[in-house]
């Protein structure tokens, strides 16, 4: 009886072995996986993702934060091992937080103080970032954003190398604090390289971004390629010899930027030399339809008017250009998209998680064209036209979106002209790019700017602070007399709207809580700072022989348990025709 209990007891233990076991060999690191993941991408910052929905599919990838948020809208822990509650002797409230042991890119271990140098970078008051809003529940956090306290003040320190000690203003809802924690503007970033490689170009550079995620950034040459391969830190443990591919095994992802427009790239996914693609040629969405995966995005494609504008200082003027805009026909021009009925998409969480905040709140604007009340919007605001500039980035969707539109306004009487920034060289720093459409959208020097509207969370209250002067995220004018605050990038401001989003934010009730956020949205609709055109839909293809592709619930992709069938083969052809080719 025991040699037999021995026996099994050594079978099982044989069988886990080789469960655990790499499939790979000698040399092999795994497969190489050529792609089309997305529209090319400039700079890796992730607090600087919310505008570019192709910034957020790629850093999505390369970050790792405390949670994530799975298929069902409930969080999870990520980075996070556990968590403990406490009180100090003050009675504060605070948790916690402890980490699991893993590395940056460059072997380097992920510690607590990276995270408390990443929320200061958000809260401090002389950098804009709308998603600063998302810490505002964390003590003297709200207080440092308005200039009224230091930021050596805020409630977040590193009690020791895995140990985050969080200390907030109340007693919160930690569920809806770890669901803003799964935000891309949240992971942790190294104080350590960015103070090396300034601010503005860190991120912007191969060689000299660093990152804690599954994969990291290891080629990207301009017009050419981005490749991203696995982090051979992520998670592994040096000390035990663990298998290359325990976490990740994609060992390369790599997209061709050269090799042409979108065309080519469906040309050759069709001909089997890519094997997934994310970006559909809108000439061919209509034939693919059916043969894609479909995911909603957290993500609105919006137009945001400069109020300072003397032409757009109406609300009148802006609800009228809204108005006139076929929101239907973009559908029908992009495909994968589904028409805003106000400015929150549907994922986004109402009162409590997995309800819709777009359900319940309903339909805030039209999604059919209404071309009279529009003219009659306009002759009540004393306005027959106007020449302004439309302001897009250089992709087929969004140029696409913008010729409607265009017509649309001029159709009402404008001049209006279409502008596409082109990156250049940057004159500061070697080998890198500056993003100016992006350096525009920071500065506000435009008159329409057309951006893909990255929600922060699930939660709407983040999605509609950043409206509200004091939640912003833009910080205080210290300079000026009255330290004046700075508006949302718009310009927009409005008491009645800021008094609600303040009384949203003291509102502890998470019912009561959206019922005033619904009054906040459909009052931001009415003043119409920014246009919502559609609810954006990612839509991409696989190759038969690629499987385990994974969506998270921001509608991007993870690759981590991806696999490829028959990759040596694959990598065999690649090879023999880089050979041929020489």
């Amino acid at each position: 009886m025991k040699k037999a209990l021995s026996l099994i007891l050594a079978m099982i233990m044989l069988a886990s072995i080789i469960t655990g076991c790499t499939t790979l060999k000698g040399n092999d690191k795994g497969a190489i996986i050529d792609m089309y993941i997305t529209t090319e991408v400039l700079n890796f910052d992730p607090q600087a993702s919310i505008t570019d929905d192709a910034m957020l599919k790629i850093n999505s990838l390369i970050y790792e934060g405390l949670t994530t948020i799975d298929a069902k809208g409930k969080w999870q822990k990520a980075l996070m091992k556990d968590y403990s509650i406490e009180k100090d002797e003050d009675g504060e409230f605070s948790i916690l937080v402890y980490l699991n042991d893993t590395r940056w890119s460059d072997g380097r271990t992920v510690q607590a103080a990276d995270f408390v140098y990443s929320w200061k970078r958000l809260i401090n008051t002389n950098n804009k970032y709308e998603a600063a809003c998302l810490l505002y529940d964390i003590k003297n956090a709200y207080a440092i954003k308005m200039g009224d306290a230091s930021i050596d003040d805020l409630g977040v320190a590193a009690v020791d190398t895995y140990t985050l000690q969080i200390k907030f203003e109340y007693k919160v809802d930690l569920d809806r604090f770890f669901e803003n924690c799964s935000s891309i503007a949240l992971v942790p970033l190294r104080e350590d390289v960015i103070s090396h490689y300034t601010e503005e170009y860190w991120a912007a550079k191969s060689t000299n971004i660093v990152t804690n995620g599954p994969f990291a950034v290891k080629g990207m040459d301009k017009g050419e390629e981005l490749r991203l391969e696995r982090s051979t830190y992520y998670y592994l443990d040096s000390e035990k010899n663990e298998r290359l591919d325990k976490y990740v095994i994609p060992y390369r992802l790599l997209t061709e930027y050269d090799r042409g427009d979108a065309e080519a790239q469906l040309a050759a996914f069709e001909e089997g030399k890519l094997f997934y693609i994310d970006e559909i040629p809108l000439s061919a969405r209509a034939e693919y339809k059916g043969k894609a995966t479909v995911t909603d995005m957290m993500t609105t494609h919006t137009y945001v008017f400069n109020t300072n504008n003397e032409l757009f200082s109406n609300p009148d003027v802006r609800r009228a250009l809204s108005m006139a805009i076929d929101r239907e026909q973009i559908v029908s021009i992009v495909t994968f998209a589904k028409a805003a009925t106000g400015y929150v998409p549907y994922k986004v969480f109402n009162s409590t998680t997995g309800t819709s905040f777009r359900e319940a709140g309903g339909a805030l604007i039209s999604t059919t064209a209404d071309v009279a009340g529009a003219k009659a919007l306009l002759s009540k605001a004393g306005v027959t036209g106007g020449e302004f500039t439309l302001t897009v980035r250089n992709n087929e969707v969004d140029l696409a979106i913008a010729e409607y539109v265009a017509g649309v306004w001029e159709g009402l009487g404008f001049d209006v002209t279409i502008d596409t920034p082109k990156a250049t060289l940057s004159k500061t720093e070697e080998e890198t790019y500056d993003d100016n459409f992006q350096l525009l959208y920071d500065a506000g020097e435009f008159d329409v700017i057309a951006i893909d509207m990255n929600m922060l969370s699930p939660d709407a209250f983040s999605a509609l602070a950043q409206f509200a002067v004091p939640f912003s995220g833009n910080g205080v004018d210290m300079y000026s007399e009255n330290y004046d605050l700075y508006t949302h990038i718009s310009g927009y401001a409005s008491e009645e709207y800021d008094a609600l989003i303040e009384a949203a934010f003291a509102e502890k009730n998470r019912a009561k809580r959206a019922e005033i956020l619904h009054d906040a949205e459909e009052l931001l609709m009415e003043d119409m700072p920014v246009i919502p055109l559609v609810f954006m839909q990612d839509a991409y293809l696989t190759h038969k022989d690629l499987t385990k592709v994974q969506s998270t619930y921001y509608g991007t992709r993870d690759f981590k348990d991806t696999k490829l069938k028959n990759y040596m083969k694959y990598k065999e052809a690649t090879d023999t025709s880089a050979d041929a080719a020489k």
